[in-house]
């Protein structure tokens, strides 16, 4: 049985500017471009999420929900070396770490440097070194597996500690509002809901086969995590350089709408996948296959990464009605999104390049 550690800083970025910055601190702050550069939020302080602001959300709409919120600018040079600290103090633990972005990460503590047998006291000792060293909270999470223990981090933030033993993990899941799950993304939830899908309990009703038939491959994992179950290792090397999803049809589609209806579950299953993997790219690229096998692929290339929260599917219908030969048969739409990094930059974009 594994010892999983889920470690995630509490507003990191906002809480790096208010250690950094004494008149900031108790007082609503966001990281982000500011509303008169149509920027979006990347972080906001715990102050400013009482007025319901969050990542990604439009600048200018931050701004109209707390007129007196402070815009920061975002500093990585600053969060990567804060985050770099924290990395170190990981692998005083174990060597099994794998970040996630620069702020939260898996520990695989089964094995662990101190042989201390409890996962619950080095996670108590690793935010103690976390607070010592940088000044700031963290919240773990710990269980027998990596879902588990992502869950647990999340709910006594800030500054939390949640243990979920493995007889507890069933009535845990059940209870869980579907949009709570890791790897379930607000178009998800939403698809889920009109299915009657509301809680961990009304998941583990359904079926696998079911799951897969309407959310993909990716209702596999669905289906695990609805009865607790994930058996991925905490893989220090992974990396992960594109994710993409396509859809062969027959039929193959022969009217507008037909292509971007199917275009949107393309988009949905790609968002899904962002979600799991916590990944962001830099480049979107559309894939056509016409009848006749021709092929066509077109892209776009951001300045910022984005992400599972952007509209993906907005863009992908751009390509799509810029450069689709609408006269042709359609055999094959797929997304991709490449140039991958973890999750953690911001959320606004421009548009830089397009081939």
């Amino acid at each position: 049985m594994r010892k999983i550690i889920h470690v995630d800083m509490d507003a990191f970025y906002a809480s790096v500017e208010q250690r950094d910055f004494p008149q900031y601190r108790g007082r609503p702050l966001v990281v982000g471009g500011r509303p008169e550069q149509r920027g979006a939020v990347a972080a906001a302080s715990y102050e400013a999420r009482k007025y319901g602001i969050h990542s990604a959300m439009p600048a200018r709409i931050a701004q109209q929900r707390c007129p007196e919120l402070i815009f920061a600018r975002p500093r990585f040079d600053v969060y990567k070396e804060v985050s770099g600290q924290i990395r170190e103090i990981f692998h005083r633990y174990t060597d099994l770490v794998e970040p996630l972005s620069l702020d939260e990460a898996y520990l695989d503590v089964t094995t662990n440097a101190l042989e201390e047998p409890s996962a619950l006291v080095l996670a108590r000792a690793i935010k103690a070194d976390i607070h010592s060293t940088t000044q700031l909270t963290a919240s773990a999470g710990v269980s027998v597996n990596k879902f588990l223990a992502k869950m647990a981090s999340g709910q006594n933030k800030p500054d939390g500690l949640t243990l979920i033993l493995p007889e507890q993990a069933e009535a845990f899941v059940a209870a869980l509002p579907i949009e709570k799950f890791h790897g379930i993304g607000s178009v998800t939830a939403r698809k889920m809901h009109a299915l009657g899908i509301v809680t961990g309990a009304d998941l583990r009703q359904w079926a696998e086969a079911d799951l897969v038939q309407h959310f993909g491959k990716v209702g596999h994992f669905y289906y695990r995590v609805a009865h607790g179950q994930d058996d991925r290792p905490v893989n220090p090397n992974r990396i992960r350089k594109s994710l993409g999803a396509e859809r062969s049809f027959s039929p193959d589609l022969t009217t507008l709408a037909d292509m971007l209806t199917a275009l949107d579950r393309v988009a949905d299953e790609v968002i899904s996948r962002l979600q799991e993997q916590r990944r962001r790219g830099y480049t979107l690229t559309l894939k056509v296959k016409y009848a006749n096998y021709r092929q066509i692929t077109r892209s776009r290339t951001f300045v910022t990464a984005i992400g599972a929260e952007s509209p993906i599917l907005q863009w992908a219908e751009e390509m799509l009605l810029a450069h689709c030969d609408r006269s042709q048969p359609v055999r094959l739409l797929g997304l991709i999104l490449s140039n991958l990094e973890p999750t953690g930059g911001p959320d606004h974009v421009q548009l830089s390049l397009e081939v």
